[in-house]
């Protein structure tokens, strides 16, 4: 199946070092092949970067090693296809505009008896199982909150509800971003480390790379790193629970009792 990696900042950051690491799995540590892409989430708006050659293969890729992008919240993924060709429109992440936001989506998994319900709002542009599923499930959130953006508790009540959902018709790993929030959902294989202060040096499990934290990040800085699998061999990673979802901001794990409203959003595009 696929692999997922993706960043919650308090502050723009890079995901150079840990992409790096990833993008060994496209086809050099491991199987995903299939295509990879990411999603970066900024005051500017949300940009996508896919491609359907492997990671360790694309150009593009490279230059995402060479040229870190910094974002509050990043989403990426590698792709072995399960269902759908192997093409830029069946490479993650995908992307919809809700409430005035872009949202990004990225799936490990297969849904096998899952299927999206017929004069859906949002349409898959390919043939994944993936894609249909994020459609359906933003285009319950939008009939489910007409009026708008509601709060990040009735929100996270209603993603683990349609989560829940969906994975009882297979394997929903996932992560989802609307920009400020990141939520990420663990059917079977899900992990997370928290990178604050005080800072330390990560050696990466998949190539002979590491970095000191310390010369990188401010006293204040909070990143949280969630993949399908840890990517350093030093740091303390923890593994979500099947069936468990958890909701990121800020460069924090959120309490499952939060209950704060969501700030004001902007209009952006990508």
């Amino acid at each position: 199946m696929c692999q997922l990696l993706a960043m919650n900042s308090s502050k723009p950051a890079a995901l150079g070092f840990s992409f790096a690491g990833f993008a060994e799995r496209g086809g050099r540590t491991d199987e995903h092949r299939d295509g990879w892409g990411i999603a970066y989430h900024s005051s500017g708006g949300c940009t996508l970067l896919k491609d359907h050659l492997a990671a360790i293969d694309s150009p593009l890729a490279a230059s995402v090693q060479q040229h870190p992008v910094k974002a509050t919240n990043i989403v990426a993924h590698i792709r072995k296809a399960t269902q759908g060709r192997i093409a830029a429109e069946n490479t993650h992440p995908f992307a919809r505009e809700l409430w005035g936001k872009t949202w990004s989506f990225a799936h490990n998994g297969d849904l096998k008896t899952w299927r999206p319900p017929a004069n859906a709002y949002y349409q898959a542009s390919g043939d994944t199982d993936s894609e249909q599923a994020f459609c359906h499930v933003l285009g319950h959130l939008r009939t489910r909150f007409p009026l708008g953006v509601p709060t990040r508790a009735a929100l996270r009540s209603a993603i683990t509800e349609l989560a829940k959902d969906i994975a009882a018709h297979g394997s929903f790993n996932f992560i989802l971003s609307d920009g400020e929030l990141l939520f990420a959902h663990c059917s079977t294989h899900l992990h997370y480390v928290l990178r604050e202060y005080p800072f330390s040096v990560a050696q990466l499990i998949d190539c002979e790379r590491s970095i000191d934290f310390r010369q990188h990040n401010h006293l204040d800085d909070r990143i949280a790193v969630i993949a399908t699998h840890p990517l350093t061999q030093n740091e303390d990673w923890q593994a979500f629970a099947p069936g468990e979802l958890k909701l990121f901001a800020g460069g924090t794990l959120l309490p499952a009792s939060e209950n704060t409203q969501q700030g004001v959003f902007i209009q952006i595009s990508y």
